[in-house]
């Protein structure tokens, strides 16, 4: 799926990042994005891999959070 110059490690691949990966389909009213590599991305880190993995998210504990004024 991957199209850009430099391409992309599969989704499967130990190398495989989703930060390296470009998105294809933007849905931000819906919380997700479509990567060149297959991968869906939500918005709260979580990952859907091609294969149907599921990758979890990767949440910061309430004390490391910053509040608004």
């Amino acid at each position: 799926m991957c199209t850009h110059r430099s391409s992309c490690p599969a989704a499967d691949s130990p190398a495989s990042d989703s930060v390296v990966a470009h998105v294809v389909a933007a849905h931000p009213e819906q919380g997700w994005n479509l990567l060149c590599d297959g991968t869906i991305v939500f918005d709260d880190t979580g990952e859907l891999r091609p294969d149907g993995r599921v990758v979890a998210p990767r949440r910061m504990p309430a004390g490391r959070l910053a509040m608004a004024a």
